[in-house]
């Protein structure tokens, strides 16, 4: 049997749950478990794929063309494995999908519902993903209380029945305070949580505690008294340094263990002696390199999370820690080059719009002009085609057509088949396709292979009636569409340190003991500008 543990978060939102939910399923998996997580998400948004990344943090893109909640892309770090757009379950799939079978006639003209309708769909789907794998663990997403996920907590509480107790645990996540003003750990939001979980019919096996410090004792005891849980199952956790520290401090806690046994799983010590050495590698390392991240969504840093964490997964392979510079593109508009003196590196992230277009496109101008080390990512490989257009082919007034549909120098275009669409949502040119990388280039030799699949997330492309003009002109494009001769994937500088900018997104397929080539690559670069080679 299939053992299903849902995590639910309580108090405030922000707690974690994605962080605590893809730390138990590595835990899981450590222990030789097949293991997977899903993510809920209550909006009502189909997908996240046009949600502002103010909202809701960076959408995250999946091998299959998914745009799902930066959660899937957390998982997939941690369980170093590759979801499915199905691994994340939104009410917008579930109403439409049921809203479908309903016009079909599929009810049978009955009334549909709430329950059973929605709540059967949802179950659904969870067993559609559960049917190869030993543990699914499923996050679902907001906070106890709200009504948007009162279908997804009812349909979890059905599952405990039909699937049979021993099959179904929950874990809930809440936040455990401490006042200033009296200095002790206060239970009692968490108190309120649990009595809200049970008035639903949900009972939980576990309860991780989310303080600032270490759970005191006289907390944990009182915390177990009133939530029903046992002390064993009362987690403490902590805030760390790194969140690759999670896993490891939900073991010493017994998290992972304590679930094993209430699901009658076989006890097994968990593999995790590598994962170990790579978290205090990166907590000793010594030596900084500082990149600067231009872009135009830096006041949430959770924007650019793949980002970030591809450049932690480099400082590890790299032996260097890498401290991001952010810097807001519209800020380097008003304020001039001065924003980024003495970086070791500049990265310009993707994006859509017009506002920072100009600012981006002066980061990717300095880096090239003075030699630093220089990554774009999709739009940013776009601009830095508009900046070498403009500043070195002479070619004024140069720009895409997404921001300027009128410029008398159409780098960057649409594609004819993406002209006349009427909808944005998921008709980007989207997910894992196979990039052809040239010989003897930078490319080929950072990822060492002629074929590799990387994923998109795009509409606009290189004009490709300006090619052979900027390759006369020195720019290489190294990488190009497997599926398409006539999309560009990758351009670099063959005359400058390090100098590379891609279509695609390379940041999603980073993996804390893989990094990303282009990213690693980067990172060497800013460390050998820094300390020499």
């Amino acid at each position: 049997m299939t053992k299903f543990i849902f995590v639910t978060g309580g108090v405030v939102s922000g707690l974690g749950k994605g962080i605590t939910s893809a730390s138990l399923g590595m835990l899981m998996k450590a222990r030789g478990f097949r293991t997977t997580n899903i993510k809920i998400d209550p909006y009502l948004n189909y997908d996240a794929g046009t949600m502002n990344p103010y909202q809701h943090g960076e959408v995250f893109v999946l091998d299959d063309g998914g745009e799902v909640d930066l959660d899937l892309g957390n998982y997939e770090r941690f369980l170093n494995t590759s979801l499915s757009f199905d691994h994340n379950i939104t009410t917008g799939k579930v109403y439409s999908a049921v809203i479908e079978k309903e016009r079909k006639g599929e009810y049978l003209g009955a009334t549909v519902q709430v329950i059973p309708h929605i709540t059967n769909e949802i179950k659904e789907r969870i067993r559609r993903i559960a049917r190869d794998y030993d543990v699914v663990i499923v996050e679902i997403g907001g906070t106890v209380g709200d009504i948007e996920s009162m279908p997804f907590l009812e349909a979890a509480r059905q599952m405990q029945i039909e699937e049979g107790g021993e099959n179904v645990a929950f874990v809930h996540v809440t936040y455990v305070p401490k006042l200033r003003v009296v200095g002790e750990q206060k239970t009692k939001p968490t108190q309120h949580s649990v009595k809200e979980l049970r008035s639903l019919g949900i009972q939980p096996d576990a309860i991780v505690a989310r303080s600032e410090e270490p759970l005191e004792e006289s907390a944990r005891r009182k915390i177990s008294l009133f939530t029903n849980v046992p002390d064993e199952a009362v987690i403490s956790a902590y805030d760390v340094e790194d969140t690759y520290e999670v896993p490891l401090m939900l073991e010493k806690e017994g998290l992972a263990r304590y679930l094993t046994k209430r699901l009658g799983l076989p006890e097994k010590e968990p593999e995790l002696e590598a994962w170990r050495e790579m978290v205090d590698k990166y907590k000793n390392l010594e030596d900084t390199v500082e990149i600067a991240i231009v872009g135009k969504y830096v006041k949430l840093s959770d924007s650019y999370l793949s980002i970030k964490e591809a450049l932690k997964h480099s400082s590890v392979a790299n032996g260097v820690k890498v401290k991001i510079r952010w810097i807001e593109a519209e800020d380097l508009e008003k304020h001039g080059f001065k924003l980024l003196e003495g970086v070791d590196g500049i990265i310009v992230p993707g994006g859509f719009g017009a506002r920072g277009t100009e600012g981006k496109m002066m980061a990717a101008r300095y880096a090239r002009e003075n030699d630093i080390p220089f990554l774009g990512i999709c739009f940013g490989f776009q601009l830095t085609v508009v900046e070498f257009a403009r500043n070195v082919l002479g070619l004024k007034g140069a720009h895409s057509t997404e921001i300027d549909p009128q410029t008398p120098y159409p780098v960057v275009d649409l594609m004819p088949e993406q002209r006349d669409l009427d909808r944005l949502g998921g008709t980007m040119r989207l997910g894992a396709y196979p990039v052809h990388i040239k010989p003897n280039t930078l490319a080929r030799k950072l990822y060492g292979r002629e074929i590799v699949y990387e994923r998109h997330r795009h509409r606009w492309e290189v004009n490709p009636d300006y090619i052979e003009e900027f390759e006369k002109a020195g720019l290489v494009f190294s990488g190009i569409a497997g599926d398409d001769e006539r999309r560009m994937e990758i351009l670099e500088l063959p005359d400058h340190s390090y100098f590379i900018a891609t279509q695609f997104h390379p940041e999603f397929k980073s993996r804390p003991m893989n990094p990303a080539p282009v990213f690693g690559g980067l990172v060497k670069a800013a460390k050998e500008k820094k300390y020499g080679s």
